[in-house]
């Protein structure tokens, strides 16, 4: 399974000339590097002098954290699962007027299919970015850095899942469907980069 490579062979395959693992798979590793720095701060701050008063939030924000950094490696390969299944509808027989049909339809599955999963990622990074905020404002200012980081590579991680959103929208005939998740993902962006700014600034402050 892809989340069992090493780096060196993750990185490798998504230099390759292969499609898979790509641009959503990389969202998802930027967004479960941000979860994992999260849980760094927590476990950096949990039973430590000074952060007694803490304690309890981030015993809740590690549990939020690593469920995160759970759902977003899974996400790697619901990327290539996903990617796949568009591939092998574009591949679908068009000879007759049938066929044509039962193709089409399967794309437009698919799309909708590669839609969700990218939209889900933003999702789940989204949390990693306001979690951020969490860890930064209270977490051990031994580590807070980290925390900038993970504010970071949260943010890369919803940005470059909405690329992959916009991209298979694009593609669908389905209005209302595709209205409805470019809305849902609008809302994801409102508001990112001032909030992105204003934790980047609280940590660097803190330096």
């Amino acid at each position: 399974m892809i989340k069992d490579m090493t780096i060196q062979t993750f990185l490798d395959e998504l230099a390759s000339k292969a499609s898979t693992p790509g641009g959503g798979g990389g969202a998802a590793v930027n967004g479960a590097i941000g979860a994992a720095l999260i849980s760094m701060v927590a476990n950096f701050t949990i039973g430590k002098k000074g952060y007694e008063d803490v304690q309890d939030e981030f015993n809740r924000i590690l549990t939020q954290s690593e469920d995160l950094r759970a759902k977003l490696t899974d996400a790697i390969k619901d990327d290539v699962d996903v990617f796949n299944r568009v591939m092998a509808a574009y591949g679908m027989p068009k000879e007759s007027e049938g066929e044509k049909k039962l193709r089409t339809e399967g794309i437009q599955s698919a799309l909708k299919e590669a839609t969700d999963v990218p939209l889900t990622c933003a999702k789940l990074c989204r949390q990693v970015i306001d979690l951020s905020q969490s860890a930064a404002e209270k977490g051990n200012t031994n580590v807070i850095s980290d925390a900038g980081v993970a504010l970071l590579a949260g943010y890369a991680g919803l940005r470059s899942a909405a690329l992959n959103v916009y991209i298979n929208i694009g593609g669908i005939k389905d209005k209302e469907f595709a209205d409805g998740r470019r809305q849902q993902l609008e809302a994801l962006l409102d508001g990112l980069e001032v909030f992105k700014e204003d934790v980047y600034d609280l940590v660097k402050n803190k330096l």
